[in-house]
């Protein structure tokens, strides 16, 4: 669909200039100035930002829509991994998960996504074993009506084992994703049988039907738990776009060992997610005391040059009770957590996952898209603290998402 041009003002940068930004048809920006009237208003339509924080548009680069929502649908008793493991299997069991209700909850968290300033989103779904591509076709469905809006790509989070016996039908049901279209191949070798032989599976089939690859990647506290040097191995073989999620065991490493770790993700060009909202409240359950935060090697990973990138995961469900499907939120945690800058912080949502997804990258100059937010805030800082609910979102230059907020003080009668 071809859009007008569009004229953008009233936005106010992180350094206090208000460009005029005018974006083509095709969704780019092809003129930016800093006076009024510069910029040629015919035939345009106008968007007024009203003085709000103009920044990239976010991205969630780690979801799990097929679950979202379900916390009160889904009992975990127990809180932790094995209850919410358990709840879940007994719910599929009791045919409380349907097609229908969650083709409705993951609309309802491409709207949340969406009101946040997400314009992309990438989302694991469960692909394999008792539910085959009955998860990834209603995440399709769901995904359909909101293409226009962002970007979305799935990851077949595909059923253990991978390799060896009982894994035909969870490859078969792989296979089925990839021809309903899947972008990304996934999986958990740390928690395969035989982890080599599922990463060199993952792998092959990648670069059999050119995808993309993200897998769970040693999401467990153990230090020797380290599959993270299969995902390397493999990646820099094959020069296939990889990411790894989760990789808490880094984070149990000593310096000395993390650090020539981290400098070969690096050199592998392997993007990790950090997934401080849901590894805060499953990990380290175990240590009532000096409880470990469950977070991958932040600042070794850095240091190394890796492009770090941080997701919400699971966003109210039994994995994780709470949480907004607002990247201001998962940003908030990596400052609070993770002892990150809010620049850093803020980069690990917007400019970082962009790379992982390989999708281009956003900045308001001429040639780039127009995807952008503008919050209520006077920096990226106050946004990530706030996490103000006033929000405009503009894909291609095009408003897609607004939020309005106001607080009322009546006086108090004495």
């Amino acid at each position: 669909m071809t859009h007008p041009r569009t004229l953008i003002s009233g936005g106010v940068l992180e350094d206090g200039s208000t460009p005029q930004i005018l974006v083509n048809s095709d969704g780019r920006i092809i003129e930016v100035s800093e006076r009024e009237g510069d910029v040629s208003s015919e035939n345009v339509e106008h968007v007024d930002l009203d003085g709000r924080l103009i920044i990239p548009s976010l991205v969630e680069p780690h979801a799990h829509l097929d679950k979202s929502l379900t916390a009160d649908l889904v009992p975990n008793a127990k809180g932790d991994l094995m209850g919410a493991i358990h709840g879940w299997r007994d719910a599929e069991a009791a045919g409380v998960i349907g097609h229908e209700e969650m083709v409705a909850r993951i609309r309802r968290s491409l709207e949340m996504l969406l009101a946040s300033g997400v314009t992309a989103v990438r989302s694991h779904i469960n692909v394999g074993g008792p539910v085959s591509t009955r998860y990834l076709v209603a995440a399709i469905e769901a995904a359909a009506t909101f293409r226009q809006r962002m970007d979305i790509e799935f990851v077949a989070l595909t059923y253990m084992p991978m390799s060896g016996e009982g894994s035909d039908i969870n490859l078969a049901a792989l296979s089925d994703a990839i021809e309903l279209g899947v972008e990304v191949i996934g999986g958990c070798p740390h928690l395969e049988p035989d982890s080599d032989s599922c990463v060199s599976k993952v792998f092959e089939l990648a670069e059999r039907h050119q995808r993309k690859v993200d897998l769970h990647v040693d999401e467990t506290l153990d230090p020797t738990a380290l599959t993270i040097n299969d995902v390397v191995r493999y990646s820099r073989d094959s020069g296939i776009l990889t990411t790894a999620s989760h990789c808490v065991s880094l984070g149990m490493l000593p310096v000395e060992q993390v650090q020539p770790l981290a400098e070969s993700v690096a050199a592998a060009a392997v993007s990790i997610v950090a997934l401080p909202q849901t590894n805060l409240f499953l990990q380290g359950r175990d240590d009532p005391v000096a409880t470990p935060r469950g977070l991958t090697a932040i600042h070794a990973l850095l240091a190394a040059g890796v492009n770090l990138v941080a997701g919400a995961d699971n966003a109210q469900d039994p994995f994780n009770f709470v949480g907004r499907n607002d990247p201001f939120e998962t940003a908030a945690l990596m400052v609070m957590a993770g002892h990150m800058l809010p620049s850093e912080a803020f980069a690990t949502i917007s400019s970082n996952p962009r790379k992982a997804l390989g999708i281009p990258e956003v900045s308001i100059e001429v040639g780039q898209p127009a995807d952008l937010l503008a919050v209520r805030a006077g920096s990226t800082r106050q946004a990530i603290a706030e996490a103000p609910a006033d929000r405009i979102v503009l894909k291609g230059g095009q408003v897609v998402a607004r939020t309005s907020a106001m607080s009322e003080f009546p006086p108090v009668i004495t």
